[in-house]
């Protein structure tokens, strides 16, 4: 199912990546939201720039092609990266409803120099107690009460 246009969008992220690196904004990563082959919105990598560990190319795309489209759904939607979206990205690609993903380098590429997802894809396979990073569930019935008022609400927007 790719196309020339696929290829065509790939290939912008990837300059994506490469001009915004060079330019010192952070890492080699770029993002391209598209709908209907028409690109809605771009994003880079700015975790050092913007010192926020969140920023990661996709979800700047991501979240530009929601304020765009002032929903926060992008069902119709391909994402174009020039590497294979991390967990973090992929939970977000997977909320935004995004039903395409074309990717150029894998996530074994991006650990070949440094970006090693694969302990994250690793940690969350595991059960809660068997992770490094420690979790504990406290106040069960307070939380589950909001939960529960949350089913209630007539005005609520369902995910």
């Amino acid at each position: 199912m790719e196309t020339e246009h696929d290829a065509q969008l790939l290939r912008e992220a990837i300059c994506l990546a490469r001009d915004h690196m060079r330019l010192g904004s952070g890492g080699p990563f770029g993002a391209i939201v598209a709908r209907d082959g028409q690109p809605i919105s771009r994003g880079w990598n700015v975790v050092t720039t913007a010192l926020d560990p969140t920023a990661h190319a996709e979800v700047v795309a991501i979240r530009r092609a929601c304020a765009h489209l002032r929903t926060f759904r992008l069902d119709g939607c391909t994402i174009y990266s020039s590497c294979e979206p991390c967990p973090m990205c992929l939970g977000a690609i997977y909320w935004a409803r995004i039903d395409r993903v074309v990717f150029g380098a894998g996530r074994s590429d991006a650990a070949a120099v440094g970006f090693d997802d694969s302990r994250i894809y690793d940690e969350i396979s595991l059960p809660r107690d068997a992770r490094t990073l420690h979790m504990r569930q406290l106040l069960h019935e307070e939380a589950t009460a909001v939960l529960g008022e949350w089913v209630t609400l007539r005005e609520r927007v369902p995910y």
